[in-house]
């Protein structure tokens, strides 16, 4: 069986060059990080640099973060000018600014209104919409399914399931029956998501599930190689970190990439001897090349 990986979007981590190198490592669809509709709107140029993506990227989702139905279209229609090859909307987000602003999970609560929304998206673009979603507010509106069913009716093209709660964060174990369920209620195309760190474990959910594809976050931090679908050596994985690093300083503003450089070097330590004093080190060094001639002493 072939199995479809894609990387999860993840704020302040899935920029162009660790969705690049995840696209390298045999990753699917990418998807960029959240967007906020209003701001890219207004002509942000710190929101519209969330929207840049390299050429190597392509097929890739620019992903949408908001809750007016006229802005949010607008928005849609932007991105898909820029190139996008889908639109995805979050409606999984669940950190308090946003869902105080009626934003992410918080649409969930609101069927009504989320139709409302994914219709203005729906008539504004030509390219495949698609939604992110969450197994409900909290333990007592588990509503993935109704939620996913508003969605098909108003003409999105594929919905991914992260199942855990707004309430749970991520807390837990991530109740794949909930993505079964969004499956067995639609025909779209779904993706499942939340508590895979192994081939094994995609193979898992897709066997527990039905799922169409798997959507790694977490457990692609320090690993894009995961996506390959197999081990490789050592030597290997080194030449994907150099890789990565090197993407980090030529595509990223110089004080963004020493934050970026640090926090993915962070991840490469995972499992090695030594990794919690090097983590330290790391963070506390004032250049990239120092950062890297830490890492790799490490390494």
């Amino acid at each position: 069986m072939t199995l479809d990986l894609r990387l999860a979007p993840m704020a302040a981590v899935t920029n162009a060059p660790f969705r690049l190198v995840a696209r390298e490592c045999g990753g699917g669809l990418l998807t960029s990080e959240e967007i906020d509709a209003r701001a890219l709107v207004a002509g942000s140029a710190r929101t519209l640099e969330l929207a840049r993506y390299l050429p190597g990227e392509r097929p890739i989702a620019l992903q949408l973060l908001g809750a007016d139905p006229d802005v949010l279209a607008e928005a849609a229609r932007r991105l898909e000018a820029l190139g996008a090859d889908a639109v995805d909307l979050n409606m999984g987000c669940p950190v308090a600014k946003i869902v105080a602003k009626g934003q992410g999970a918080a649409l969930m609560r609101d069927p009504f209104h989320a139709a409302l929304v994914l219709r203005a998206m729906r008539k504004a673009v030509g390219v495949p919409l698609t939604v992110k979603i969450r197994g409900g507010w909290d333990d007592r509106t588990l509503n993935a399914v109704e939620i996913a069913r508003v969605a098909e009716a108003e003409g999105v093209d594929a919905i991914t399931v992260h199942p855990r709660t707004r309430s749970q964060q991520f807390a837990g174990a991530a109740p794949w029956e909930i993505i079964a369920a969004v499956v067995a209620a639609v025909r779209v195309p779904v993706t499942g998501n939340g508590d895979v760190r192994s081939v094994a474990g995609a193979r898992a959910m897709v066997a527990a599930t039905g799922c169409a594809a798997v959507m790694i976050g977490r457990g692609a931090l320090g690993a894009p190689w995961i996506f390959g679908g197999a081990e490789i050596a050592r030597e290997e994985k080194a030449r994907i970190v150099r890789r990565h690093a090197a993407l980090i300083e030529a595509h990223l503003p110089p004080r963004t990439a020493l934050v970026q450089l640090k926090k993915h070097l962070a991840w490469y330590c995972h499992g090695l001897p030594g990794a919690a004093a090097t983590r330290e080190a790391l963070f506390q060094a004032p250049s990239p090349a120092e950062v890297q001639e830490i890492f790799w002493a490490l390494w």
